[in-house]
């Protein structure tokens, strides 16, 4: 018998892998609303069955913990338990020999510190402290609450254009969300504990490409009342259209001479061409929206004059200022904001960039659009440089994998820490290599590497490490900031300001369309209310009804990007979409979670709101 053999894998280690994988996947697919106590108990189920059973805090505790945790569910607990659960997590935690035991008393310890309450109620009352927000975990994951599984049936029938109004009952931006949306409904897809999620952004674009005419939604009468909305990106634009169809005369201001906000000036044409961004947003207005261009509330006209001439104000303007990276050299020619740069494109005025050496400093979206954009502006070369690592990068692995795929460079783990200049022009960026270390905030934090810092030569520096509000005008009327932002309520209002809202990207900070489009559909319900309304935003065509059918095993259909020749001036849609055939296969897939399982027992499908 030889000392050492080859490994291979029997039939049983096989299956177990197999097993493992299928329970992996269902715990990929999580949900917003599961009730922690009952997550609490499942991790310790799972954790203690891989125990070892070497130590007795993790042999014995984690079964005395399970037990603890089970008489709070079954409601035979009293609040002294809850003290014997944290004692005894807590030693399961500190004492444990193995990950196995620390991590599943860490866990208990978490849920119990964060959702103290439902524990507390579910021995008081039997379940959680609130129910869930929608029935459907895709719908509940995606930040406007678009009904997903309604919209799916409708493609499945060929019925495109009721499935974009359907989108548009919760998003008006069905176009360009069909396009650019970073789809997070999908981490929440119940078709991924069988094979893969359903391509939700896919099909959306799917029904926008070949709807053939727009759904016109049901409009109220006519009220009287006038708001004035202060921005025309995704949260502007959403707001107004909403306060449209309720019946209202919402006025957009807009500072530039576009609308579009972000959408236009910080989303390149390869990724949401200006013709469709165009065309969604002239439809948009066509439902009663005015607007005014050119027109810079704060200095072109006063908070104060919009409150008296109008019942209402929503300010919804963007981030539209740079972040500056507070390094030697950064005033040189040569350095540019990511803002400048893609607000450049955006008004199409494309600055020449034949032959530059191009360096892109960040790891987000904004990052990897101005990279991608300097090769179709004719960078000779463009490198990105980030601080932490690739996998710690906040940009989508889409976007990171499309930038690399058309010819940009990734060099992780340094950080900038001087520019070099000759005369009054970049040469170079000198940069720190960095080492990583310990996690903070879900991302592991990287500090200055024991190695000599280097120069990259280059021509052009883009700064795209995140924006920032301007809103100092609006403070010196009584709008009260924080951290540079606007204040404001869940329901919007501006505090001590009466009839004034906010959302959006001036209250939390830069984040995604699908965001802002939740924001501004949330004002628009509490303006109505503040005007003396209750009026409902509905969908008048029936869905087709749900059918069980045999769920064979399926694989799901991407979208690709294919090769460019010629990326230098190329700002062409770089994504193609599905074909009728995967469309038809994708949205078939759908396991129509509005009516069975968990959405026919929470209520199915909300029809208005």
């Amino acid at each position: 018998m030889t000392r050492i053999q080859v490994y291979e894998k029997s039939y049983g280690q096989e299956r177990m892998e197999d097993a493992y994988a299928q329970l992996a996947g269902g715990l990929d697919v999580g949900a917003l609303t599961s009730c922690p106590v009952e997550l609490a108990a499942a991790a310790v189920k799972l954790m203690g069955a891989q125990s070892c059973g070497k130590c007795t805090p993790c042999r014995v505790g984690l079964a005395q913990l399970e037990a603890l945790v089970e008489q709070v569910l079954d409601g035979t607990a009293t609040r002294e338990v809850l003290d014997l659960i944290a004692e005894l997590a807590e030693v399961v935690a500190t004492s444990s020999d193995c990950a196995v035991g620390y991590e599943a008393g860490a866990f208990v310890l978490t849920a119990l510190k964060g959702f103290y309450d439902d524990f507390v109620s579910h021995i008081e009352n039997g379940d959680c402290t609130a129910d869930a927000f929608a029935p459907v975990p895709c719908v509940e994951g995606c930040p406007a609450h678009v009904d997903i599984p309604g919209y799916m049936a409708l493609v499945q029938a060929g019925r495109y254009r009721d499935a974009i109004g359907l989108v548009r009952k919760d998003n008006p931006f069905a176009v360009a969300c069909g396009l650019i949306c970073e789809h997070p409904c999908e981490l929440y897809c119940r078709r991924g504990m069988v094979d893969d999620v359903l391509n939700i952004r896919g099909i959306k674009r799917f029904a926008a490409d070949h709807s053939d005419g727009d759904y016109q939604p049901p409009a109220a009468e006519p009220t009287g009342k006038r708001v004035a909305v202060v921005g025309s990106g995704p949260a502007g634009l959403t707001c107004a259209y909403y306060l449209a169809l309720m019946g209202h005369s919402p006025v957009v201001f807009e500072q530039r001479e576009r609308l579009g906000g972000m959408l236009r000036y910080g989303i390149p044409s390869y990724r949401l061409p200006r013709e469709a961004l165009d065309a969604e947003i002239a439809w948009l207005t066509s439902q009663g929206i005015e607007t005014r261009l050119g027109t810079a509330v704060g200095t072109d006209v006063r908070l104060a004059e919009l409150r008296e001439e109008f019942d209402a104000v929503y300010l919804a303007f963007g981030a539209h200022s740079d972040n500056r990276l507070g390094i030697a050299g950064e005033d040189a020619a040569g350095v540019l904001s990511a803002v400048e740069l893609l607000r450049a494109i955006g008004d199409e005025q494309l600055p020449d960039l034949s032959g530059k050496r191009v360096v892109v400093v960040g790891g987000g979206n904004v990052a990897m659009d101005c990279a991608r954009s300097a090769l179709r502006l004719g960078a000779e070369s463009v490198t990105v440089a980030y601080r932490r690592r690739k996998l710690d990068m906040t940009a989508q692995t889409a976007e990171i994998e499309a930038a690399v795929a058309e010819g940009c460079k990734l060099l992780e783990l340094h950080a900038p820490v001087s520019i070099d200049v000759s005369g009054q022009e970049v040469a170079g960026l000198v940069l720190q290599p960095q080492a990583i270390g310990e996690i903070a905030g879900g991302r592991a934090k990287p500090h200055a590497a024991d190695a000599a810092p280097l120069t990259l030569a280059c021509d052009l520096v883009v700064v795209a490490i995140g924006q920032r509000i301007d809103a100092s005008s609006f403070e010196s009327e009584g709008v009260e900031l924080q951290r540079g932002m606007i204040v404001s309520t869940p329901k919007a209002e501006v505090p001590g300001m009466e009839g004034v809202y906010a959302g959006g990207d001036c209250v939390s900070g830069p984040l995604t369309v699908i965001r802002a489009v939740a924001a501004g559909k949330a004002a628009a319900a509490s303006i109505d209310s503040y005007l003396g309304f209750d009026h409902r935003v509905s969908f008048d065509i029936e869905v087709p009804t749900a059918m069980f059918k045999g769920r064979a095993y399926c694989a799901r259909s991407n979208m690709t990007e294919p090769a460019i020749e010629t990326i230098n001036g190329n700002f062409a849609l770089v994504e193609a979409g599905l074909r009728p055939e995967e469309a038809a296969q994708e949205s078939a897939r759908c396991l129509r979670c509005d009516h069975f399982g968990r959405g026919a027992f929470r209520g199915g499908r909300s029809l208005q709101w």
